[in-house]
């Protein structure tokens, strides 16, 4: 009788983890071979740019947000170095992530296809197929816990469901590059970011000395400059630069700078062949990003060489209300095509404008607005600063310019203490498109502040440029004012040299050749104070009475107020003190009457100069301290040579510390102003001056 088989029962009394097989009866000798695949720790960082140079401050800031356990996005413009920058740090923080990296560049790509790649990388061995993008994330962050590791997400396109890519809790670490400001990442993740600019002048010459040899940077110092300002501090730029210098050892710095000289072409210049290094496509894939009222702004934007640009400006430039350029303008900030650097007030990089410049059209009805929008802006503001000036006759501003008013001095001059750069650069625009009239108004309507401020070269600068306007419009009364004012900023500057004086008599024959005597006044006057500089005191006199004659014959009660006050500081000068006291008094009667509280300070220092020759110091100090109090902040040009005069005034009497107060000002007045002979001569007072 055959034995019933015993009966075999198997049971699995742990958890699988992996495949198991059960059987009853098991013959033979059992292998066990793992199924488990070889742990891979992912390196995919990309090759970094052996070139990288600077970047200190950003590489801390870096490494201060990730310290804090902070996720972090690097922004900036096409072209800025945001990769390099990460994947410089990267190479330099890897003991920090022992668990490997992951990379993936996003352009063009969707979420879920950045996902699927992050997963390929966590998990090789694995195809099975996800339900979900919800799935895909939620394997994605359990594979990524517990883990340390490093996440670089490059050319994030924007925030729609990038939000899924950033690790969970722990001890992973996403940087991320993108050219829009994620500031919705930054409001609902936290979000660190680290905004990139372009390179200073010294990180620019270091980098490109970097890829040429210094040997060879040394040896052009000046045309390694002029090339690094043509690349504008983008790294980009520069490496395309320094990578033409580098192919070909023969060609001097110089010549690859001239290449770059020519604005309208320097784009095409910056080209390598490649999209991803080529400028003009890498700036083309952020305007293609754009609205079309982002793009119609920015291509506007491209038309006007501006230093920046205020909501007024950027208005008038489009033809619309202030209020409407507000969200274009957030948008291109977004898209790091322009940077906010004071509130309401925007910068873009030469190059983006020249890329916009390239693509823009028909912009001559907006550049047209633009100028108007700064000229009678100007015009404006100038009526206050000076009430007594003749008005300037202009055309209407044209519809759409829009421009400011003012109620009183001090908001006139707050406006050209922050547009006058922006005023300067739209006269050369204005040269550049061959609007003459537009040229020599601008100077005549920036006058005043150029005065009362000590601008002496930009007003060398800006009557040069009205009076090439003047002779280009055959128009000989603008001619002799240009003539005029050139010869008295250059005489201001210290170029007491024969054009100088060219100037004025050239001025000085057209004006009479006009019958123009008012005009032949305002030439005598300025003769007569650049005759004093030069130390003529005869001629200066001698000018000075005739400008006196002619402006009692013209019948202009300011214009005599002014040649008493200079004839009675020729005379002072001359040692005619009794002359001098009688004009100086007549001069301060009339200011007085008129009310005209420049001209009182200015009569106040004669009178204070012409006590201190004769040593009535009472009577000089009081002088001084009443002209100071209406000159402080209003003319600084004549505010620092009372200082200095007080100065030497309180220094002979032995007040050691009140001249120290004074001429240390009167210093900082003269430095502010690029007196650098008045300056000196005080500076060198100060340091003889014994202790109080």
């Amino acid at each position: 009788m055959r034995l019933a088989p015993e009966r075999v029962q198997n049971q699995v009394t742990m958890n699988a983890s992996s495949h198991i097989i059960q059987s009853g009866v098991i013959s033979g000798d059992v292998h066990l071979h793992s199924s488990l695949l070889p742990v891979v720790i992912p390196r995919q960082l990309p090759l970094t740019n052996h070139w990288f140079s600077g970047r200190d401050v950003e590489l801390h800031a870096l490494s201060a947000a990730v310290t804090a356990g902070h996720h972090v996005a690097v922004i900036g413009t096409g072209g800025v170095g945001k990769t390099s920058l990460v994947l410089h740090w990267a190479r330099h923080n890897v003991d920090r992530y022992p668990d490997g990296q992951l990379y993936v560049d996003l352009r063009g790509k969707r979420a879920a296809d950045a996902v699927r790649a992050l997963l390929d990388g966590l998990d090789p061995g694995t195809r099975t197929p996800m339900p979900s993008l919800d799935a895909q994330v939620g394997r994605y962050r359990s594979l990524l816990a517990g883990r340390r590791m490093l996440v670089v997400l490059e050319n994030v396109p924007d925030e729609a469901q990038m939000v899924n890519l950033l690790p969970g809790p722990g001890d992973n670490t996403a940087l991320l590059t993108s050219r829009d400001r994620l500031d919705g990442l930054s409001a609902s993740a936290g979000l660190e970011r680290v905004k990139l600019f372009p390179l200073t002048q010294p990180e620019a010459v270091h980098l490109v000395a970097r890829r040429i040899g210094t040997e060879r940077a040394n040896r052009e110092p000046a045309a390694l400059t002029e090339l690094v300002h043509y690349c504008g501090g983008l790294p980009l730029a520069l490496s395309v630069a320094a990578g033409r210098l580098a192919t070909h050892p023969s060609f001097s710095i110089a010549a690859v700078a001239d290449e770059l000289r020519d604005a309208s072409t320097r784009i095409d210049v910056l080209a390598t062949g490649e999209p991803a290094t080529t400028l003009a496509d890498v700036l083309s894939s952020s305007f293609d990003s754009l609205s079309a009222k982002g793009r119609e702004l920015l291509l506007l934007i491209g038309a006007a060489p501006l230093p920046d640009f205020s909501v007024h400006s950027l208005a008038a430039l489009a033809g619309t209300r202030p209020e409407q350029v507000l969200g274009p303008m957030r948008e291109l900030e977004r898209a790091s095509l322009v940077d906010e650097h004071s509130p309401g007030r925007w910068q873009v990089h030469d190059l983006v404008r020249l890329h916009a410049a390239q693509h823009a059209r028909d912009t001559c009805s907006a550049t047209m607005r633009l100028a108007d929008h700064y000229l009678h802006s100007a015009i404006a503001a100038d009526r206050h600063l000076d009430r007594n000036r003749e008005p300037l006759p202009v055309d209407p501003p044209v519809p759409g310019s829009l421009p400011r008013t003012f109620d009183d001095y001090a908001g006139a001059l707050a406006w050209f203490d922050t547009e006058h750069p922006v005023v300067l650069a739209t006269q050369r625009m204005a040269v550049e498109l061959g609007r003459h009239r537009q040229v020599w108004q601008l100077s005549w309507a920036t006058h005043s502040y150029w005065w009362r401020m000590a601008r002496t070269q930009d007003q060398v600068d800006g009557w040069r440029l009205a009076l090439t306007a003047a002779q280009e419009l055959g128009d000989p009364l603008w001619t002799a004012i240009a003539h005029r004012l050139l010869g008295s900023a250059s005489a201001r500057s210290g170029a007491l040299d024969d054009s100088t004086f060219d100037h004025l008599e050239r001025a000085l024959t057209l004006f009479v050749d006009l019958s123009d005597v008012a005009g032949q006044g305002d030439v005598h006057r300025t003769l007569a104070r650049t005759h004093e500089r030069a130390g003529h005191f005869a001629e200066a006199l001698s000018h000075a009475r005739a400008a006196l004659d002619r402006y009692r014959e013209f019948g202009e009660p300011h214009q005599v107020a002014d040649a008493l006050d200079l004839t009675a500081w020729c005379e002072a000068k001359l040692e005619r003190f009794a002359d001098a006291g009688r004009h100086g008094t007549e001069a301060l009667d009339l200011y007085q009457r008129l009310e005209d509280h420049d001209g009182v300070a200015t009569a106040l220092d004669s009178l204070g100069h012409l006590a201190q020759l004769t040593g009535k110091h009472i009577d000089a100090t009081e002088y001084y301290e009443r002209a100071l109090h209406l000159l402080r902040g209003r003319n600084i040009f004549h505010e620092a040579g009372t200082l200095d005069r007080l100065g030497e005034l309180y220094s002979g009497l032995g007040n050691v510390a009140r001249a120290r107060a004074a001429w240390q000002r009167a210093f900082e007045l003269f430095s502010a102003q690029s007196r650098h002979e008045d300056r000196d001569r005080v500076h060198e007072r100060l340091a003889t001056l014994g202790d109080a």
